[in-house]
């Protein structure tokens, strides 16, 4: 940015400043120096700015080291709060986050089928609800709102067991639109199982490396892309659309089927609601040890389809890190990450980089973590991709702009 503008290059350092504290929590001033490549003088400057405005807050000092007492700077958590909206094939949720990621408030309505009229009527009432419950201060300091939903939600209507065409009305519908009419804030919208990848990414634990296949199981199985460090959505907003991978039967005039169709935990749903085990209860792994059969003939039926192509994944980018997370309780995904990883040592893998297996960190909330987290990002990163949170000498960092 030499010879760029002054106001420009003022706000890039801002948000270099509170990058560099969201990652690490708290540094002291001569540290964010360090991290971020600006002068000690500049750093200091821009701190003083930034806990004016409430973004920031000092801790007590730390005595006892060597030279003089530091003291911790670290993002205010009331600095700045933001709203998350996940619009699903069974409900609509809708939760308001701090500055650190930290819920303060969530709303889940559940429904039979995805209409549209009946299904963004929920999610602009659940997230008006959540804003009239704020404090006039909280209110206030709202960057926006994300929303997460599948794309063409339109196109699965027969496996979500409803008459052709009863979803055409997403065709049209303006979801961002609506929302933002209806909350007055500035609405960006994503995929749901990318803004679930985004979640691991910013909250999460098990994306650590620059290359990910994240994979999501929900009602509908759904992935997210991590490429050289940077949450990859696509040129449609439609990257890692795991669930529409062929499998199956590829006779000659036959239409094989799509992974969507064997590991989607809709199916689990349907075998716990014909052996009369609530499916909810189970997916919150309060079902007892009699939904573990189920799952366990779910994952047998579900394994051999996923593993294929996550090892058809690997053939085109190989991924370092294959993450598993989704709607299942932690013991299930563990299971699953167990299963898959086993299931891939069996594979002729000759020509292909190997890759590690993980189990998610977020689980169930992490589509809606990830829409509430997305405004976040674009209002305090100076990078516009999101970046894994790797180690330093990991190359992800972004520097001080030039004077």
């Amino acid at each position: 940015m030499r010879g760029g503008d002054t106001s420009g290059l003022r706000a890039y350092n801002e948000r270099l400043i509170m990058d560099a504290l969201l990652r690490a929590g708290a540094l002291s001033k001569a540290e964010l120096a360090r991290e971020t490549g600006l002068s000690g003088q500049a750093a200091s400057v821009i701190v003083n700015r930034l806990l004016e405005e409430g973004l920031l807050i000092k801790r007590d000092k730390i005595r006892g080291q060597i030279g003089q007492p530091s003291t911790p700077i670290a993002p205010n958590p009331d600095g700045a709060f933001s709203l998350g909206v996940k619009i699903g094939r069974r409900s609509t949720e809708a939760i308001l986050v701090n500055l650190v990621g930290e819920v303060i408030e969530a709303s889940v309505e559940s429904y039979e089928a995805p209409l549209p009229d009946l299904t963004i009527g929920s999610a602009i009432r659940q997230a008006g609800r959540l804003l009239d419950n704020a404090a006039p201060e909280t209110r206030s300091r709202v960057v926006g709102l994300g929303i997460a939903m599948p794309g063409e939600i339109y196109a699965w209507s027969k496996e979500l067991g409803l008459e052709p065409g009863a979803l055409d009305g997403w065709r049209n519908a303006d979801v961002a639109g609506a929302l933002e009419e209806a909350t007055g804030l500035d609405t960006a919208l994503q995929n749901d199982a990318t803004a679930a990848c985004a979640a691991e990414m910013i909250s999460g634990a098990a994306i650590t490396s620059p290359s990910a296949l994240y994979i999501y199981l929900g009602t509908f199985i759904g992935g997210g892309i991590v490429i050289d460090g940077k949450l990859y959505p696509g040129a449609q907003w439609n990257a890692g659309a795991v669930g529409s991978m062929p499998v199956g039967d590829f006779r000659p005039g036959h239409q094989p089927e799509q992974l969507i169709h064997s590991a989607s935990v809709i199916k689990l749903e349907h075998a716990l609601a014909d052996a009369g085990i609530d499916p909810s209860a189970a997916l919150a792994g309060e079902a007892g040890d009699g939904a573990t059969p189920l799952f366990e003939a779910w994952a047998d039926a579900a394994i051999p389809d996923l593993s294929r192509a996550v090892v058809s994944a690997l053939s085109i980018i190989d991924f370092e890190t294959v993450v598993v997370d989704g709607l299942l309780p932690p013991p299930w995904r563990d299971a699953i990450a167990e299963r898959l990883a086993g299931a891939l040592a069996g594979f002729n893998r000759a020509g292909l980089a190997p890759t590690r297996v993980r189990t998610g960190s977020i689980g169930p909330m992490a589509r809606v973590l990830g829409a509430a987290m997305l405004p976040l990002h674009e209002r305090f990163s100076p990078d516009p991709g999101l970046l894994v949170r790797i180690a330093a000498d990991g190359g992800t960092r972004a520097r001080a702009a030039d004077d």
